[in-house]
């Protein structure tokens, strides 16, 4: 099989859907197949060629003119690449690959990551549909996405291609008992709700501190909430950070406070670090924290109740300890490789209809119909 995955870009920024389609270019490279990447570039480019993928530039930038561009260029490309699978990990991919259907014969398998987005609904144009988690797939239903094109290939970056071992990392000396998050600075993220949340809590536990690991439009916003309280120095705007895993070790207990969040990739990699967990239940999120066994699970945009589980967990500390220790178990299933033959099984059906099509189409050729 010779399997083109396209993605925006591939650059180093925190990106989960770009940090799954790298995950799986080079993981399916490794196994044998033949890989090619179409993106605007970035830093993950040179990873991917130490892989033996192909690197292919794809500006897909919106503006009308360069649609055009990047329609012109993705049909060169496929007629040199020639794949049989083109993955698109993004809305603009998908439909540029579905456009370009006539006189090019691929299936065309498509990820949802984000399906709160309306153009999610855009991602159905492929052959086959992967969700990320069952409130994904279910989502998708209800929007009209045949149940039959949908597969279900919950996600996973344990192992991945970009990371060195967990154990290889050295944690930070961070402030005890810490509190972090490591997310995009939007407000669907919950950063608001996180901060005020441990402004409610900062009296009464003077040695706990928040870590704010990742960047984004709204973190000035965030900073101006922060800025001229009482608990300014105990709470750390830290950047987006190429090695959140060194944060993660030296946590006590993980936040993830999103308005949506189709599966919370980072939810894994905290849990693989030990931490106690405490998470909006929304959408994917509880799938991921074993619904509720590997985690706290709280109601969304709710500052209160998010203070009251920090609380619960920073006075309690064999409950904390328990919810570590909880955190850790059944992670075999968040593997990469888990994922990769998985994605690889929806090709195999997929390439198996392609091939059995041409087939029909020569067999039809050869008796003059």
């Amino acid at each position: 099989m010779r399997i083109l995955h396209i993605t925006n870009h591939v650059q180093e920024i925190g990106n989960g859907i770009v940090n799954v389609a790298v995950d799986l270019a080079c993981l399916q490279a490794k196994s044998g197949y033949e890989i090619a990447v179409a993106s605007a570039g970035g830093e993950y480019a040179a990873l991917l060629g130490s892989y033996g993928v192909r690197h292919f530039h794809l500006d897909q930038s919106r503006q009308p003119f360069n649609i055009i561009k990047a329609a012109w260029q993705l049909r060169q490309l496929i007629q040199k690449f020639q794949p049989d699978i083109i993955h698109a990990h993004m809305m603009t991919g998908v439909v540029l690959a579905a456009m370009l259907r006539n006189g090019c014969n691929y299936g065309l398998v498509s990820t949802v990551h984000n399906e709160f987005q309306r153009s999610a609904i855009l991602m159905g144009l492929a052959d086959r549909v992967i969700a990320v988690s069952h409130a994904v797939a279910n989502s998708m239903i209800r929007r009209g996405i045949p149940k039959k094109k949908l597969r279900i290939v919950t996600n996973g970056t344990l192992g991945s291609p970009r990371h060195r071992q967990l154990p290889d990392y050295q944690p930070l000396p961070l402030h005890r008992p810490a509190i972090t998050t490591v997310a995009g600075m939007y407000t669907r993220k919950g950063i608001a709700e996180l901060i005020t949340a441990f402004m409610k809590l900062a009296p009464e536990f003077p040695p706990a501190h928040l870590y704010l690991v990742g960047d984004g439009p709204d973190r000035t916003m965030f900073e101006t909430m922060v800025n001229n309280t009482p608990f300014s120095h105990r709470i750390h705007f830290e950047g987006f950070q190429p090695e959140p895993q060194r944060y993660m070790l030296a946590t006590d207990i993980f936040v993830l406070a999103s308005h949506c969040e189709s599966f919370g990739l980072v939810l894994t990699e905290a849990r693989e670090a030990g931490c106690a967990i405490i998470a909006s239940n929304v959408d994917g999120i509880p799938e991921t924290l074993d619904h509720g066994q590997a985690g706290v699970l709280i109601p969304p945009k709710d500052s209160q109740s998010l203070a009251d589980a920090l609380s619960k967990l920073l006075r309690n500390p064999q409950q904390l300890e328990k919810y570590k220790y909880r955190a850790q178990k059944n992670l075999e299933r968040f593997k990469a490789t888990r994922v990769n033959e998985e994605t690889l099984t929806v090709y195999r059906e997929l390439a198996k209809n392609y091939n059995l099509h041409r087939e029909i189409i020569k067999e039809e050729v050869l008796i003059g119909r």
